[in-house]
């Protein structure tokens, strides 16, 4: 039997260090509630940098944020900006 720190208090600890911490889903969350809230006249690009900005994360460290959604999403604008190329396949319009 373990006689360290009672369940319960593990869980809080946990908790408060998700809370304290940035994790892919918050950094996500972050991202998304920015470009929403400006009614799409931020892309995902600039809301990345936003939230870099506002939580004072370095732009180098975030790609262990990044989820593969917000990737994919980032892509798309990248693509819609022309600061990439498009991909061989077909994309149809949304």
């Amino acid at each position: 039997m373990d006689q360290g720190i009672p369940l319960l208090s593990r869980e809080q600890s946990v908790k408060n260090l998700e809370e304290n911490f940035m994790t892919q889903n918050k950094f996500s969350a972050l991202v998304e509630h920015a470009v929403q809230n400006n009614n799409g006249l931020i892309n995902y690009i600039e809301a990345v940098a936003a939230v870099c900005e506002e939580y004072e994360i370095e732009v180098e460290m975030v790609s262990k944020l990044i989820s593969k959604p917000l990737k994919d999403k980032i892509k798309a604008n990248a693509q819609q900006l022309n600061c990439i190329k498009r991909t061989s396949r077909g994309i149809l319009p949304i």
